[in-house]
């Protein structure tokens, strides 16, 4: 039987799919209507910084004028309560491509050509509404293993500057994920489309290859590689990409928003039809969604 501490509102929750640096990402059922979905749970430190809570009200906010499309994670509800402040997002598959590259490449390179576009298709639709997302990386889009893909994590998004706020607006604040922030946006200066075509461009560098295009000795050190290193080829790690893929890819790692893809229609139309590999990879013997572990039922919690 679930003890109060197992509830948030009418949610009973069942297990933690994700444990991240501010929130918790728990399974639930909503008592009320027997259903499933998946809470976005402030950690109990951080349940009255203000900041957070704002932080999650405006994920909320963000997914609600951007609409619904079936390439992005669906935000329920945004609640407040005494024990914590919460987002009810719908469950989908709790792997995310990061998850999956710890496995190796191999893990999605069977259905890589899904993964792609679906992805992409994410992205195409947020730049359709006017909205960036601004932290595009491999933990921010969830795999199915029928190769269905979601974006998530809209804690730092923008509207797209356009008119007079492009040109007299406030410096952009510095936010985003090292390893996948476009020269631009380590900058400071304005974004559009084509900086989260840079970031998506090291998420394909990334599933290509196992690793992001850049690694550095420092955070800093890290930083200048975006904005000055020589573009690498993903095929120095993967013999197997084929030259348009491995060529599109540098396209997109381009140092000047103006030699990448115009956008991401752009790159859809590019990426459809295209080979992604010299020789199609098999699926592998030991499926990724199934080895895939570390959830934690709220008793199993309370025993460490």
């Amino acid at each position: 039987m679930a003890k109060a501490r197992d509830f948030f509102g009418s949610y009973r929750l069942t297990r933690l799919i994700r444990m991240g640096s501010a929130c918790q990402v728990w399974e639930a059922i909503n008592e009320a209507d027997q259903k499933r979905y998946a809470l976005k749970v402030l950690r109990d430190e951080l349940r009255g910084d203000k900041a957070e809570v704002a932080g999650l009200k405006y994920e909320y906010d963000v997914a609600t004028q951007v609409g619904p499309s079936p390439r992005l994670i669906k935000i329920h509800d945004f609640v407040t309560d005494p024990k914590s402040a919460y987002l009810v997002l719908e469950l989908f598959s709790e792997l995310n491509m990061k998850q999956a590259l710890r496995h190796g490449p191999d893990s999605l390179a069977y259905m890589l050509n899904k993964v792609v576009e679906q992805s992409a298709e994410g992205l195409y639709f947020m730049h359709t509404k006017g909205w960036l997302h601004c932290d595009v990386k491999p933990d921010n889009f969830l795999v199915s293993r029928e190769g269905v893909v979601k974006l998530i994590d809209f804690q730092i998004s923008q509207k797209k500057k356009t008119g007079l706020s492009k040109l007299f607006g406030k410096k952009s604040q510095i936010q985003g994920t090292r390893s996948y922030m476009s020269p631009e946006q380590i900058r400071g200066k304005n974004m559009d489309e084509r900086s989260d075509i840079y970031s998506y461009g090291c998420v394909l560098y990334e599933v290509a290859t196992g690793k992001p295009p850049y690694t550095g000795e420092s955070p800093n050190d890290l930083l200048n590689k975006h904005l000055s290193a020589p573009i690498p080829t993903p095929l120095t790690s993967n013999e197997n990409v084929s030259q348009e893929f491995a060529d599109l890819i540098k396209r997109m790692l381009s140092k000047k928003p103006e030699h990448r893809p115009e956008s991401m229609w752009e790159f859809l139309k590019l990426i459809r039809g295209m080979r992604l590999f010299k020789k199609q990879p098999k699926k592998l013997d030991v499926d990724v969604f199934d080895v895939a572990s570390g959830f934690k039922s709220p008793e199993d919690l309370l025993k460490h």
